[in-house]
């Protein structure tokens, strides 16, 4: 009798939608920095997944940046972009930590990738709107506790590292 349950139950689960196990996984990211490609010290986010409702694959990462990084940088706020990283330099970088969240994080998430994008004027600041802040508030939507010590504002793997730190749940490692 086991058996023949044990049989009807494995027929019901192989019959069920993919879309009952889907799930977005959201991955924070630093980046050291290199002297040698001009790529400075950064942290951005990678979304990767399926959406519960609809199915939809989701292959996405974003960071905020200066539209042009020059001394400007230096002297307060600049015009902001978001940037999308290319595959294999996301490959180069340090992941943190890896959650999943639910299609109404997902959403809130892009609405708020795109409120940053789309903020009017010049919306990057390096002391208190730069990559770090932006990664922070996405951490913040999901309910990390986030906090932003000015001696890490422009030490973005020493700031994910507090930031894993302080959510001890998360199980994740100190990068070194």
């Amino acid at each position: 009798m086991d058996r023949i349950f044990g049989f009807i139950l494995a027929l019901f689960l192989f019959g069920q939608p993919a879309t009952a196990f889907a799930a977005v996984e959201l991955s924070f990211h630093s980046f050291n920095g290199s002297v040698l490609f001009g790529r400075y010290p950064h942290t951005f986010i990678v979304l990767q997944g399926e959406l519960d409702e609809t199915g939809e694959v989701v292959n996405e990462n974003y960071g905020f940046t200066a539209k042009k990084v020059s001394p400007a940088v230096l002297n307060g706020p600049v015009f902001h972009d978001i940037l999308i990283e290319e595959p294999k330099y996301i490959k180069k970088t340090n992941r943190h930590f890896t959650v999943t969240i639910s299609d109404e994080q997902y959403h809130a998430i892009v609405d708020e990738v795109h409120a940053w994008r789309d903020a009017p004027g010049k919306f990057y600041d390096l002391e208190t709107r730069n990559c770090i802040h932006f990664v922070g508030r996405m951490a913040e939507i999901i309910g990390l506790k986030v906090d932003y010590p000015q001696k890490m504002l422009r030490r973005p793997k020493k700031w994910l590292n507090y930031i894993t730190g302080l959510n001890p749940d998360l199980g994740a490692a100190i990068i070194k």
